[in-house]
């Protein structure tokens, strides 16, 4: 198996439980990552991570306090993936529910992975069906028994669960910093630093009770005004025709 971490804020006690509970109940290994509270950096680390010229060009709205902690935790992620031995990772957001399917996908990817023969350097162990529909897909492939390795007409949003590998991580650290959107709008960009992510089916993670609270907003307003929403529309629909010319770029059908 790939060595498995979690992301949690040291006040989110109750995630911190119910996820313990999770890997104690399938019989993995994990780590807890300590998720980044953006207020407790300096101005210079932030700085650093988040560009509000990047996010005035290339996002709807500001990012609040919540979603440049969250992006900053996944970077730190992919940085411990780097500074180990390892080939890949895992990683996960603390309100996922392990599936019967999670060891066995898991597996066959650590494989793949180490293998050299890993066509990917991202693979998201969940895709749209928090929001109760199914995904688009290009192309599918065996991973192993009852799993299908896909290839997404649209790469979903969500950070909850996936496996990248260490050349993933590194082009994600060399691409994305400083960042301008949220960390799982930011992903769907692949063509931007040629970050080859798919996905795995049915889903090997899925969302338990705490998923809807969020800590992400806490105390800060999720409105969005017209005029964003506007813009949010345009950005959309921009983001489609790229989507769709790079993929006809390199023969996808």
């Amino acid at each position: 198996m790939l060595p498995i971490v979690f992301i949690n804020l040291d006040s989110d006690i109750l995630r911190r439980e119910a996820m313990e509970v999770e890997f104690r109940e399938c019989g993995e290994l994990f780590t807890r990552l300590r998720a980044t509270r953006w207020t407790d950096l300096t101005t210079e680390e932030r700085d650093h991570l988040y560009s509000a010229e990047l996010n005035a060009r290339l996002h709807h709205k500001p990012l609040v306090d919540g979603e440049k902690g969250c992006y900053s935790s996944h970077l730190r992620a992919w940085q411990w993936l780097l500074d180990s031995p390892h080939v890949a990772l895992v990683v996960l957001e603390d309100d996922v529910r392990i599936t019967p399917g999670f060891n066995q996908a898991v597996q066959a990817l650590a494989a793949q992975a180490a293998s050299g023969s890993a066509q990917w350097d991202m693979v998201k162990l969940i895709g749209r069906s928090i929001d109760g529909k199914p995904d688009r897909v290009r192309r599918r492939q065996p991973l192993c028994d009852g799993l299908e390795l896909i290839e997404y007409a649209r790469i979903p949003s969500r950070t909850a669960g996936y496996v990248v590998t260490r050349q993933g991580a590194h082009k994600l650290l060399e691409g994305r910093v400083p960042f301008g959107r949220p960390v799982d709008v930011d992903l769907r960009f692949w063509w931007e630093n040629d970050l080859r992510v798919l996905g795995v089916f049915p889903d090997a993670i899925g969302h338990n009770e705490t998923t809807g609270h969020t800590t992400i907003f806490h105390g800060e307003s999720r409105e969005t005004s017209l005029r964003a929403r506007f813009r949010k529309f345009r950005l959309k629909a921009a983001y489609n025709l790229l989507d769709l010319w790079h993929h006809r770029r390199l023969g996808s059908p």
